[in-house]
């Protein structure tokens, strides 16, 4: 039988010299996240389309003492991938963890009479494939090291339902079955998650938020707030240390509690 062995509570959270992959970092969620791994103590590459973004973010990572190394990439090139991958491993030696934070599409704008299935088609490309795609690239450097955390971000709208949103909301929900499928096949090395934020303040929210819906939003929601990028980076944190070691599969959504939609 395994022995296993009880961890003090400064190394559940301990991620030094591992070395992490932020897609999408440079700003929003994926850069709370990044600054909560290296925080922990990991080295963290930023794999963003934003390349003056994500080397301004990379100087916010180096100053907590870390190796940071910003990637320009575009997660729907398979080229990019391969190469920001190889290039990361070139130069921080290794990949431990990814989190699979780039991605978007058309939601609440898919009207299936007036869109046309390219459209659906690139919601599955952003949020579905390249994501399998850097699972595939990245976890044989995972199970060589003896150590491996990925996380998807998923969507309430994965659980939700709501009008324009057939595509974005199937592709978040097809990442949320896609993990708990997939922590069979990398396992026992390589644990993968998702976290699914509700209606958190960043800039694509932002521009469509009105006092109106905001005030609508926190009627649905227990923690009379809307979320920050800090609280989901909390989540990815969690899954990405040791404190998670026997959670795979799992979807959790940080949404205070209830439910928001624009509508």
């Amino acid at each position: 039988m395994q022995q296993y062995k009880h961890k003090k509570f400064n190394e559940l959270f301990d991620l030094s010299g591992k070395v992490a992959i932020v897609t999408g970092g440079a700003n929003g969620i994926g850069k709370a996240t990044a600054i909560r791994l290296a925080e922990a103590g990991a080295h963290v590459a930023i794999a963003d389309l934003k390349l003056d973004e994500a080397k301004a973010a990379i100087k916010d990572i180096e100053a907590l003492g870390v190796k940071g190394l910003a990637v320009e990439c575009n997660i729907l090139k398979e080229d990019d991938l391969v190469a920001m991958v190889d290039d990361v491993v070139e130069e921080l030696g290794t990949v431990n963890i990814l989190i699979n934070n780039a991605g978007g599409g058309g939601g609440g704008r898919e009207n299936p009479a007036k869109i046309a299935v390219d459209e659906i088609r690139r919601d599955f490309e952003l949020n579905v494939f390249s994501g399998w795609r850097l699972c595939q690239l990245c976890v044989p450097h995972m199970k060589k090291s003896g150590y491996g955390s990925i996380v998807f971000t998923t969507s309430m709208s994965s659980v939700n339902k709501s009008p324009n949103m057939s595509g974005y909301a199937g592709s978040k929900a097809a990442v949320n079955h896609m993990v708990a499928n997939l922590a069979h096949d990398f396992g026992p090395e390589v644990r993968i998650n998702a976290v699914g934020p509700g209606a958190t303040r960043t800039a694509s929210l932002e521009s469509v938020l009105t006092p109106e819906i905001e005030k609508k939003m926190l009627s649905h929601t227990p923690i009379k707030r809307l979320g920050e990028a800090d609280d989901i980076a909390g989540a990815m944190l969690y899954f990405a240390s040791p404190i998670s070691e026997w959670v795979s599969g799992q979807t959790i959504f940080v949404n205070g509690g209830g439910v928001q939609t624009l509508e």
